[in-house]
């Protein structure tokens, strides 16, 4: 079955945070700098592996990372692209990339790391055998074989088994790659690419499964090594229950709001591969720095010209740091943090000349520079109060630097990542603001903004394309710019590194950040994904929009700009405008393109994209085909991402009854612009716009994907509704969800629940179990062709138990599973329809699908009784 996919320095990760749609800097407590002082003693590490964002135990994360005080690393194979969306209309890399930060916000409570594969989320799989098929195994293999190399984990746990208790052919697979990496990473022979980037074959102690109990499906057992991991820690004022819902809350993409949990947490583990353990997952191994009893050593030429190992440090100078740390937490003052900072800066330069090679070493020397820093009230920032730039512009960056506490601490030099130093050697005073503008050039890096994996295909055998092996594994792309302070703190000189951030003051909302962004002069955006050119009423007229809307937004005012707008169809470009045009930073402007002008019916290719090529004023040619989009969400920093856009036209004839559609907006769907493209008038109906007198106007009603989840008020609207279908309107409910336990809300004349089924592959087989029934024959006739090119499913959250007034016209199947006929059911009521649709007519319409279009077209035109 095939699938159509949809389309270091040392103090960086300390300071920058993601916390309610913010990216912060970052301050920390009295309580913060003491705890992450009893950290700065423990060399323990987990990686915790699944498939998915909000796969991840938000639970035991915060335990393992809080309480044991270990390195802890989340790696989700994919970033959630194939999931579905409950705030808003992103699908497919767009939703991936909401998910990702949802992730990095999780992480930001939890203290845990985020980590992710190249793999694409290509929506719900049944097998395993699927994913690891539209998957390309050998390159997920070697990213998690990677992560493991890379951060070197004592221990590796597993979200979920490797067979159908997983639920999910994504989860199932997860746990097959972490067991096969479990073991090949410890190889010297399996992916040696790996190792001239200074990784080396890792075997960890041991592989686990953490075992769950979800709705029907309980894996846990008393015989089981068991753990409690609700305990209250008093220094955050919050259990590690408090803290796993806090976090898990961040999925509002998701709808996965959670309690803050209190009392007992009880987890469950079995042993999978390595050395067992029966009372702690971390059993037998060594968390303290003795583990690192051989020192630093170096290889250096003696004077015969052989190569010696020269010891720089032996297993004492590894004691005194541990024994220096105690001393330090011992001597601690929560009044005063800083008068741990002498200590600590000496322990930092004994650290640096004394701790062997090695992740532990890296990861030490941050942890303890970001202590340092915040123990001496340091608080350093580089902003810009412009959002945007284009490459190559001048930006005036503010450098800011002020010293809260009596710490001795003297700003050497600043400069750019990568320009040469602006030597300051300022003395600080305390609680004194100083602040320095530079300008900034932007003329490094891509043309523009775009996260790393998407700067190439986008996806490529259901893998994202990454061609820089240190990228792999990142959660998201390195900032393009950032400040180097060089800041010398109590006579030891540490280099703190800021990125670039835009910085503003919102009336409501206060002090914000958000990414400066590099932007392009010109983005193309062909105004729909779809073009209908021959949609038929009864009196045989065509509706169809007889323009393409090209629309492009100018980053750059210029006057006098040739300009030339190209529309491609194939390698087929023809120039559809030559003029001089002004432009005006900001400004939209719309090129209304008859379609008969470009469109080459004959070409195999469908697709239609624009470019704008523009030439300056003694100016080289420049060409733009790409669509900047960014996307706000309170909770998450703004993402913004480049895209070549386009069009796709359909030819084929449509028929259509009807013009007057009411919309019940849902989690967000492409549903208005595609009875829109249909010739409907289409209006947006809330709560006051639901009574008698007002749906009348409507021939049909179509509510948006999760409707009746989102909108408590549609229950209460139940009689209202069922009037306007017994009055002769037809109403088309899009998917609802079941609610885990609570009863499906009333929507239809006569009941039916919503059921978990759904048919995942989407070029399954489609009957028809009842040939003339209306919604396959009028207006449009269809057949089996009007399935094919369907993208990822075919249905989803099928209805059940339906009263055997209902009718089911389509019966469809995954492999080697029983037929179900609840992806489309309809009644009679009265006068008028309803009709429950689980097809996925969300992902059906935006992918451009004539069979969708018709059938959506047929349910509008259901007959009237």
């Amino acid at each position: 079955m095939k699938k159509n996919i949809a389309l270091l320095f040392l103090s960086s990760c300390f300071f920058i945070g993601v916390i309610q749609a913010q990216i912060v800097p970052v301050t920390a407590s009295s309580a913060d700098i003491y705890q992450q002082l009893k950290k700065l003693n423990v060399l323990g590490s987990v990686l915790y592996i699944a498939a998915h964002p909000d796969d991840e135990n938000n639970g035991l994360l915060p335990y393992l990372a809080k309480e044991k005080l270990y390195r802890t690393a989340y790696l989700s194979l994919t970033r959630g692209d194939g999931g579905q969306n409950l705030i808003g209309p992103e699908q497919g890399i767009e939703l991936g990339m909401i998910r990702t930060h949802e992730l990095m916000a999780a992480r930001a409570i939890d203290g845990s790391e985020q980590y992710f594969t190249r793999a694409y989320e290509f929506g719900f799989s049944k097998s395993s055998e699927e994913a690891l098929r539209v998957w390309d195994r050998g390159q997920v293999l070697a990213d998690v074989v990677w992560m493991i190399r890379t951060l070197q984990p004592d221990i590796i746990i597993a979200r979920f088994p490797p067979d159908a208790r997983a639920g999910h052919g994504h989860h199932a697979a997860s746990a097959i790659i972490a067991e096969e990496a479990y073991k090949v990473a410890a190889d010297s022979t399996k992916f040696t690419e790996h190792f001239k980037y200074g990784v080396k074959p890792w075997k960890a102690k041991r592989l686990l499964w953490n075992t769950f109990n979800f709705g029907r499906t309980n894996t846990t057992s008393e015989n089981q090594l068991k753990m409690e991991v609700g305990a209250y820690n008093p220094l955050l004022g919050k259990s590690y229950g408090e803290l796993g819902g806090e976090a898990r809350s961040m999925h509002k993409s998701q709808a996965e709001g959670r309690p803050r949990r209190r009392g007992e947490v009880f987890e469950y583990f079995v042993h999978v591969a390595g050395d067992s353990a029966k009372t702690d997952v971390m059993e037998g191994v060594n968390t303290s720095w003795s583990r690192l009893k051989k020192g630093r050593e170096v290889a250096v030429v003696n004077s015969q010209g052989k190569e010696i190992t020269l010891q720089l440090s032996t297993e004492a100078d590894i004691n005194q740091i541990q024994n220096t740390i105690q001393e330090i937490i011992d001597q601690y003052d929560f009044k005063q943090p800083h008068k741990s900072v002498p200590r600590l800066t000496q322990l930092y330069k004994h650290m640096l000349n004394k701790m062997p090679d090695g992740p532990w070493r890296s990861q030490k020397l941050k942890e303890i520079q970001a202590i340092i820093e915040f123990a001496s009230g340091l608080f350093v920032e580089a902003f810009t109060q412009q959002e945007t730039a284009l490459k190559g512009d001048s930006v005036r960056v503010n450098f800011f630097v002020n010293k809260r506490t009596d710490v001795n601490a003297k700003i050497r030099s600043m400069r750019f990542i990568g320009e040469e130093d602006t030597v300051v050697m300022q003395p600080t005073e305390k609680n004194r603001n100083y602040q320095y503008a530079r300008i900034l050039v932007a003329n490094k890096g891509p043309e523009f903004t775009q996260p790393y994996w998407l700067s190439k295909t986008k996806v490529r055998d259901g893998m994202f394309v990454v061609e820089d092996q240190q990228d792999i594994g990142k959660a998201w792309s390195d900032p393009i710019f950032a400040v180097n302070f060089d800041i010398e703190i109590e006579g030891v000189l540490f280099q703190v590194q800021r990125p670039v951030l835009y910085k503003y003051v919102d009336a409501e909302r206060g002090e914000l950040y958000q990414p400066f962004v590099i932007v392009p002069h010109i983005e193309v955006y062909m105004g729909s994904t779809v073009v209908l050119l021959n949609v038929k009423d009864e009196t045989g007229r065509n509706r169809a929009d007889s323009m393409l809307h090209v629309v492009y937004r100018s980053n750059f005012s210029q006057q006098n700009v040739t300009t030339t707008l190209n529309i491609r169809q194939e390698s087929i470009k023809p120039v559809f405008s030559r003029e001089q045009r002004n432009f005006v930073k900001g400004q939209r402007q719309v090129v209304n393109v008859p379609i008969a002008r470009v469109y080459n019916p004959n070409a195999s290719a469908q697709y239609m994209e624009a470019t704008i090529s523009i030439v300056p004023p003694g100016g080289r040619v420049l060409n733009f085909s790409d669509y900047f989009k960014s996307i706000h969400y309170d909770h998450i920093p703004n993402i913004n991402y480049a895209f070549r856009d386009h069009v796709k036209i359909l030819k084929e004839e449509i028929k259509v009854r009807g013009k007057k559609v009411g919309y019940i907006p849902g989690s967000g769907d492409m549903m208005p612009e595609a009875l829109k493209q249909l010739g409907y008038e289409v209006r947006a109906l809330n709560d006051a716009d639901i009574n008698d007198e007002n749906l009348q106007q409507f021939d049909a009603i179509v509510t948006g994907v999760r409707a009746y989840n989102l909108n408590e008020w549609l229950t209460g609207k139940y009689d209202v509704m069922m009037r306007y279908v017994e009055r002769g309107g037809n109403l088309i409910v899009q998917y609802n969800r079941n609610q885990g336990g609570v009863p499906s809300p009333k929507m239809g004349p006569y009941p039916f629940q919503i059921s978990s089924n759904r048919v995942t592959e989407e070029d399954a087989e489609v009957r028809f179990a009842i040939p003339d029934h209306p919604v396959l024959n009028f207006p449009n006739k269809i057949g089996s062709n009007d399935f094919v090119d369907w993208v990822q499913e075919r249905s989803t959250y099928q209805a059940d138990q339906a009263d055997s007034r209902y009718q089911s016209p389509l019966s469809m199947n995954d492999t080697g599973e029983k037929a179900s006929s609840g992806s489309l059911i309809t009644t009679a009521y009265g006068k008028g329809n309803f009709a429950y649709v689980s097809l996925v007519m969300f992902r059906q319409l935006p992918a451009g699908n004539a069979g969708a279009f018709k059938i959506l077209a047929n349910l509008i035109a259901m007959p009237k009784h």
